[in-house]
């Protein structure tokens, strides 16, 4: 039986190098497609370090000659996981960043998917996942440029899993809740890119940070990895499972939602982005009552 190699983009930091490492350790072949030639050196050294065999990449998914080179290559499962995340008001987002967030979590990985799709309609076989989120299934405040780009994800994925299914290639998403990567932290730390006159902007960003306790991300890694290997066949795979009741809620909610409610009113989770701490963990006295919130 011939060998699945599986293809990772965003593979230098976070879940996707995660995902990546624990599938060469599982002596998988995999491809991890990084955004810089640092990230490939990097990732080299580490994986020579730990013994383990994989093929390191660069694969900047908004160029378009990374993207040629990578449609080269046999791909059984790919895995789009290469993101940013723009935070801050829709109101006040520089143009620039809000098109920059699209062109990385959605125009770069769609572009790249299409030949590799292509490719696996011929072979009648494949998997392609796509890293959402739970930002994907339901909009908090001060997130919408990142959240808008993960519910197109979510549209794009569902049209491309009903077009290929005739060729028998699978397609899901995995939505990871809020894990401790420094990837939501840098979400409410991207205003400071912002080429803008602060006096215009309607929040003061200094003043927040990711409003939700954050977990271990080793659970969500052990859990992508079923998904890329077959090990579970759900389309959606909410990570952690307890989130799935919440977001539930909160889409009902928007069926009875009323314009003028609650006008005047600060929301609850843009008063948490300015009550927490960044990068907070939940403590063993909470986790009980934030799994029940949930």
């Amino acid at each position: 039986m011939v060998q699945e190699t599986y293809l990772i983009t965003g593979a230098g930091t976070g879940f996707g190098k995660g995902i990546a490492l624990g599938l060469a350790e599982q002596g998988k072949k995999v491809i991890a497609g990084v955004e810089t030639m640092s990230e490939v050196s990097a990732l080299v050294k580490e994986a020579k370090e730990k013994e383990i065999e994989i093929q390191v990449e660069k694969l900047d998914v908004t160029d378009p000659a990374d993207r040629e080179r990578a449609w080269t290559w046999d791909v059984d499962v790919l895995l789009n996981n290469a993101g940013i995340s723009e935070g801050g008001s829709l109101v006040d987002i520089p143009e620039e960043r809000l098109r920059n967030q699209f062109e990385v979590n959605v125009f770069g990985p769609i572009l790249l998917t299409q030949k590799i799709a292509k490719a696996m309609v011929k072979k009648q076989r494949g998997k392609i996942v796509f890293m959402s989120s739970v930002s994907g299934l339901m909009a908090d405040p001060l997130s919408g440029p990142y959240g808008g780009s993960k519910f197109t994800l979510e549209a794009f994925a569902e049209s491309l899993s009903k077009e290929l299914q005739e060729f028998n290639v699978q397609v899901s998403t995995i939505n990871p809740g809020p894990y401790l990567t420094g990837f939501n932290d840098r979400e409410f730390e991207a205003w400071r890119t912002w080429r803008d006159n602060p006096e215009e902007r309607i929040f003061d960003y200094t003043q927040l940070a990711f409003p939700y306790e954050q977990f271990d991300p080793e659970e969500l890694i052990k859990e992508a990895i079923k998904v890329m290997t077959g090990e579970t066949n759900d389309y959606r795979n909410v990570i952690p499972k307890a989130m799935g009741s919440m977001i539930k809620k909160r889409q009902k909610e928007l069926w009875d939602k009323k314009t003028d409610e609650n006008l005047g009113e600060r929301h609850e989770m843009v008063q948490k982005s300015i009550d927490i701490e960044p990068a907070t963990t939940p403590t063993k006295g909470i986790v009980n009552k934030i799994k029940d919130k949930l």
